[in-house]
């Protein structure tokens, strides 16, 4: 691969905790990784060069949060909320049933126009779920289908039990031949634990079956009140509780003290009328926070990480650098990856120019097609 030279780059935001911010930088990227990084008069020759015009660059968003892997539409539900009709899980099996109907070939076009639509919005990393299945073939189809786009694949069998099913047996069935047949196409397992998904002990019992077959854990948590999600998440180690909308005061120390990462999902409150997440006081206990777009198509139709990043700032009372650093650095830390969602040299050359001097324009002018250009392993791909 050839060598890229980024130059006349007015501030570089590398998620680097020890250098986050550089002014009048340079950075060259050679066979797919960070190379070198410093002042732009110091940057040595490389085989091609890329003017930035004075324009901010960040890393790559990490979206450590989606469920792309689905069939048909719920607009109707949406427009339902809007007019006063609360939101609940149940609305899942209406995905459920249109995903069982699909044909793997429209899943997988539908997954690649949502996992573009992304890259276009500066996502380079992005964790897909399975879980609009619940039986076992049609999970382990919605992981092949996830595993052609991402690494990061997490089988959520666990979403909600299947109507006329003894939840039990379901319990049974998913850590069982579900995940027998789930694991090998699968990095994570991940648990609804919610009301009207899965208890505490449920939980527990999936959680410990995924972790045993050498899945990493995450957690649905919180979302539509206080439960036992965060504490079983940190109980078991998992590398993720999100949602984290209802935290008591335990659940927080909790985190604090596991350095069990808490993703917030600002899109899903956006788009059911609920209450956000309390980021600061997350951030003030010393939670390591990420940003997820939670992109699925109930709750959270969105596939745009520099929306989810307004909205944390707005509505979140996170300072803009806060955001960018959720969906960057907290993202990676979501999947315990430490070469995506920072530029230094040895991490993936994932790198997003903006049409702006600065990454607070991402806040500053919400909804502003502010990407002008996405690198991912030091390839152009918008």
């Amino acid at each position: 691969m050839t060598s890229v030279l980024f130059d006349g780059i007015g501030l570089l935001y590398t998620g680097d905790p020890e250098a986050e911010e550089l002014t009048d930088a340079a950075l060259v990227a050679q066979d797919g990784l960070v190379a070198w990084i410093g002042p732009a008069g110091e940057a040595p020759d490389a085989d091609q060069r890329v003017d930035a015009g004075g324009r901010c660059v960040i890393p790559g968003f990490v979206d450590s949060h989606a469920h792309l892997v689905f069939a048909g539409d719920r607009s109707a539900e949406f427009a339902a909320r809007m007019s006063g009709v609360p939101y609940s899980a149940g609305g899942i099996r209406t995905t459920v049933a249109a995903t069982r109907g699909a044909g793997a070939a429209e899943l997988t076009a539908r997954t690649a126009v949502l996992v573009a639509e992304m890259a276009a919005q500066g996502t380079t990393t992005v964790e897909i779920k399975s879980g609009y299945g619940l039986t076992v073939e049609d999970e382990r189809r919605a992981l092949r289908v996830a595993a052609d786009f991402t690494a990061e694949t997490t089988y959520l069998g666990a979403h909600v039990v299947p109507p006329d099913t003894d939840p039990d047996d379901y319990v049974r069935l998913v850590t069982g031949p579900m995940l027998d047949a789930c694991a090998p196409h699968a990095r994570w397992i991940d648990v609804f634990c919610e009301r009207g998904a899965f208890d505490g002990d449920q939980t527990r019992e999936i959680l410990s079956a995924g972790i045993a077959a050498g899945l990493g854990a995450r957690v649905h948590a919180g979302q539509l009140g206080e439960g036992p999600g965060v504490a079983v998440a940190c109980e078991l180690g998992a590398a993720s509780a999100d949602h984290c909308t209802h935290l008591s005061a335990a659940d927080v120390e909790a985190l604090a003290s596991s350095g069990v990462v808490a993703t917030l999902l600002p899109g899903a409150e956006f788009s059911t009328r609920s209450p956000y997440p309390d980021a600061r006081r997350l951030l003030g206990a010393g939670v390591t926070v990420a940003l997820a777009t939670d992109c699925n198509p109930g709750s959270s139709f969105t596939s745009s990480m520099p929306f989810c990043i307004a909205l944390a700032v707005r509505e979140m009372r996170m300072t803009p650098l806060e955001a960018v650093r959720a969906a960057t650095y907290g993202g990676a830390r979501a999947l315990r990856r430490d070469d995506v969602g920072v530029l230094r040299p040895g991490a993936r050359a994932d790198l997003v120019m903006l049409d702006a001097s600065s990454y607070i324009h991402l806040a500053y002018r919400p909804g502003v097609p502010l990407v002008r250009q996405v690198w991912q392993a030091g390839q152009r791909i918008f």
